[in-house]
């Protein structure tokens, strides 16, 4: 019958003889371990022989007083080091953290349309709460602002996604009806029962191919098999009210941008028997470790939003 191997008494606490390994390890002896623990000797040197009686080798070369590792030592020093300085570290880390919230920066990558209609209040509410933190707006759309996310230039994005990519998470707060806008007068205001066949004479007013407000409205169009033609294709919403506004065209927009005052200058009808509403909320890296002013920033948006967890779960834009 083979003899049971005998387990060391430290194995409930594999802690301390991995750190007293390696304090010996970093300075090459028992002696000097033992000061920067403050421990005594007999103490280090009994939790090195235990670790060593329960890894089965050697882990130390005892060359008078100095300890050289072995090779096993040296493998095992790899493995230990992080995990260690990790265990110690921790209390500091925690207190950086924290001082998250009384310092330092947050950066958020969102749209114009996002940082002009859908931010303010947002960014006020913050900057009361949190006046020491550095709020940065990276002012960019579509891959850039992806880019951005994944490389961890910004702690988070705000914004309108159609497709959630695997490595993001995507948290949809707000919905806003789309809408036709169109000049004061226009025929278009006056026909009972809009249809999507009624806009095909008009020449459209849209923001640039690679957002995703075109990307919608040509996905509709082609689905429905309802032939369109574009006006004008310039950035901005408000540029596009301004020209929808003159009668150079009409557009389709999300209700987020329009205020009291435009619909007061515009015609404006409701598109949503063919159009989806357009969602935006939150986007993070799926497995980013968010920072205090990043969890505030997202608990403005929505209160509770990141609760028991450090992201956010996958899901679909609501279109």
């Amino acid at each position: 019958m083979a003899p049971v191997k005998q387990r060391f008494y430290y194995k409930g606490d594999r802690l301390k003889p991995l750190r007293a390994f390696c304090q010996v390890a970093r300075l090459g002896s028992v002696s000097r371990a033992a000061e920067a623990l403050y421990l005594s000797q007999p103490a280090v040197t009994l939790q090195l022989q235990a670790l060593e009686r329960e890894l089965g080798t050697p882990l130390f070369e005892r060359l008078g007083r100095r300890f050289t590792l072995t090779r096993s030592g040296a493998l095992l020093y790899e493995l230990a080091r992080p995990l260690v300085e990790g265990i110690d570290g921790i209390e500091g880390e925690f207190r950086t953290r924290m001082k998250g919230l009384e310092g330092g920066a947050l950066h958020v990558a969102a749209g114009s349309s996002t940082i002009l209609y859908l931010l303010p209040p947002l960014v006020a509410a913050f900057r009361q709460a949190h006046p020491s933190v550095q709020l940065v707006l990276h002012n960019v759309t579509g891959q850039d602002g992806l880019a951005l996310l994944r490389s961890d230039a910004v702690d988070l994005a705000v914004g309108s996604m159609l497709d959630v990519p695997t490595d993001l998470s995507y948290a949809p707060v707000y919905s806003f009806e789309p809408m036709l806008i169109m000049a004061k007068g226009h025929a278009l205001s006056r026909r009972p029962g809009l249809k999507l066949e009624d806009l095909s004479p008009y020449g459209l007013i849209l923001p640039p191919k690679r957002l995703t407000t075109w990307r919608l409205v040509d996905l509709v169009f082609q689905q429905r098999r309802v032939p369109y033609t574009v006006a004008l294709e310039v950035g901005g919403w408000e540029i596009i009210k301004q020209y929808v506004a003159m009668d150079l065209g009409i557009s389709i927009v999300t209700g987020i941008c329009l205020t009291e005052a435009d619909r007061e200058r515009l015609e404006v009808r409701n598109l949503g028997e063919y159009f989806p509403p357009r969602s935006y909320g939150v986007v993070v890296r799926k497995g980013k470790l968010l920072s205090p002013a990043a969890r505030a920033f997202s608990d403005l948006v929505k209160p509770g939003l990141f609760e028991r967890r450090d992201g956010f779960d996958t899901g679909q834009s609501e279109r």
